[in-house]
């Protein structure tokens, strides 16, 4: 009997021990693999690289006008990748659309912005007109698209509608344009280069500019990061170039923090003067490799930079680092610079712990220097024409020039370049042609959504760095929307911690449902006061990235200076 029971037990080891016919779980087809295979190309010899899985999934997504559950299986066999672990990163991307194979795809997605500046527009209504006249499209509620200034913005598939109504849509639906409109009035690789371009790049690579001269340069001129955080570029540039190589680097354009379009506008009208940024930076710094990570809704500015980067690759004006263009999926929280690396890895755009900072552990394990667009596009400007010309510029005792996106309430929104330490009503009154008709100044967001709200009584307040923190607020990516009596800062707030909710990655608890739970309590028609101020204190001290940290900003705000508009519980 003992015997019998130990030959039965040995057939089941020899069971286990032989290799599967096939992998458990779902099988891939060969129609799917061949879909993928036709999108992606045949597996390299050493197999397709990991970080390259969001690219791969966004070819199948525009192609294939969603991710079906078949070729995500086909992707993850194709790329020897766990298949959850590919629909884990499909998932957490806002633009990828995962369907059963049974769902028919849209064949057309129209996306219309929710965040402030276009609801003080009108895109809520916008939408609901938009869903009940256009039954057989995809109509959605998104948030920022980046084209604040041109509220409110839409897009049919990848092509942009500003000042968007019910006729200009239905007109790009019509048309069926999934694909971006080409960009005029930008300047090209051979009106650059004619009109002196790349020169300053090419002598920092070859020497012939002092490396050191060049770092401080950019301490003198008092320049820092324009994507929010503000820290000193110079000696970002210094940390970074004192660790040991390789060293890398990684650009953001992902700028979605509503009411931020100001990198957008720049890059369509002068790419070169970016790049040569770009090449300047790595050529001091000593980066192999560059990353440019582009948010998914930049679709016309992802079509110019792709031609202009192929024209500098084609004449090289010096020697360059090896540059990648990435695609953004529509995460708001790849802004923050290690979920964008996260991202650019080709994983789940979630926010790292820190220390280590990426200056010594970022990019694929290395030491990288990241920058904003607006920063890398300042540095060609600042070298030539010296630190003090730059630095005597502001108002206020403040030094510099900044680049403002301003909507809402104004005459005349857009890109502002003015200087550091101008007032709300200062750049109103002289870049934005006062007010909107009709309307007078009631608050003002310095920030973005972020950043707070401000009533109209510190209109007066300077606008820089250091500045805005005593009243609650900063000033970030320098994003101002501008709001008059006829709106409400508590529906601002809302509109905003909505925004967060939806944006939110999810990672940690304090973010996750504090976001969610203070958006709910802020529908009230008055404010449980107490409890969105204990969650304010918690977002704000336990949250892993500024995410978290900076949602209350705009509950502070209006509980300390609109106390009027919430009344109490």
């Amino acid at each position: 009997m003992a015997n019998t029971t130990h030959v039965g037990l040995e057939q089941v080891r020899q069971q286990l021990r032989r290799p599967r016919d096939q992998l458990k779980g779902r099988q891939v087809t060969e129609q799917a693999r061949a879909d993928v295979r036709a999108l992606i190309g045949e597996p390299p010899a050493n197999g397709h690289r990991r970080d390259l899985l969001i690219e791969h999934l966004h070819a199948l997504n525009d192609h294939h006008h969603g991710l079906f559950e078949r070729h995500i299986v086909a992707l993850a066999a194709e790329m020897r990748l766990p298949v959850v672990e590919v629909f884990e990163v499909a998932s957490f991307y806002h633009h990828f659309e995962i369907l059963k194979d049974s769902e028919p795809a849209p064949s057309i997605t129209v996306r219309v912005c929710d965040s402030l500046s276009c609801s003080l527009a009108g895109s809520d209504t916008l939408l609901r007109q938009l869903q009940n006249d256009l039954l057989d499209v995809k109509v959605v509620p998104v948030p920022c698209l980046g084209r604040c200034e041109q509220a409110p913005a839409v897009q049919v598939g990848q092509q942009a509608v500003a000042h968007a109504n019910a006729e200009n849509v239905a007109q790009g639906v019509a048309q069926n344009q999934t694909s971006p409109n080409p960009l005029r009035d930008t300047l090209r690789f051979d009106g650059y280069r004619q009109a002196g371009g790349y020169q300053l790049a090419l002598k920092v690579a070859a020497g012939l500019k002092d490396h050191e001269s060049v770092i401080q340069c950019l301490e003198s001129s008092g320049l820092r990061g324009l994507g929010g955080a503000g820290f000193p570029a110079g000696r970002k540039w210094r940390i970074v170039r004192s660790q040991p190589g390789p060293r890398l680097m990684a650009v953001n354009i992902d700028e979605g923090e509503p009411g931020t379009f100001k990198d957008r506008t720049c890059l369509e009208s002068d790419p070169h003067r970016f790049l040569e940024g770009v090449l300047i930076a790595a050529s001091v710094v000593g980066c192999e490799a560059v990353y440019i990570y582009l948010r998914d809704e930049y679709h016309e500015a992802r079509v110019l930079l792709t031609e202009e980067l192929a024209a500098l690759q084609a004449n090289p004006p010096c020697t360059l680092p090896r540059i990648e263009l990435r695609r953004g999926a529509g995460a708001y929280i790849c802004g923050e610079e290690s979920a964008m690396i996260e991202s650019i890895e080709g994983k789940r755009g979630e926010p790292r712990m820190r220390p280590p900072y990426i200056a010594e552990v970022g990019l694929f394990g290395r030491p990288t220097l990241e920058h904003n667009f607006e920063t890398l596009f300042w540095v060609r400007e600042l070298i030539e024409q010296g630190a003090q010309s730059f630095a005597s510029q502001g108002r206020h005792g403040r030094q510099g020039l900044r680049r403002f996106s301003v909507s809402g309430r104004v005459k005349q929104p857009g890109v502002k370049l003015a200087p550091a330490g101008i007032t709300l009503r200062e750049l109103v009154d002289e870049y934005c042609g006062g007010m909107a008709d009709g309307h007078a100044l009631y608050a003002y967001l310095p920030g973005g959504a972020s950043g707070g709200i401000l009533p109209e009584r510190l209109a007066d307040v300077p606008l820089d760095f250091d500045t805005l923190q005593p009243h609650g607020c900063f000033i970030g990516s320098a994003a101002v929307v501008v709001l008059s009596e006829s709106d409400s800062a508590r529906e601002a707030a809302l509109n905003v911690m909505r925004f967060f909710a939806h944006e939110s990655c999810g990672q940690c608890t304090p973010c996750r449902v504090g976001t969610d739970k203070a958006a709910q309590l802020m529908t009230a028609k008055a404010w449980d006061v107490d409890t969105l101020q204990d969650l304010a204190q918690v977002m704000a001290d336990a949250s892993i990235c500024g995410l978290g940290q900076a949602a209350p900003n705009p509950i502070r705000c209006v509980l300390q200076y609109f106390p009027h508009e919430v009344g109490a519980a």
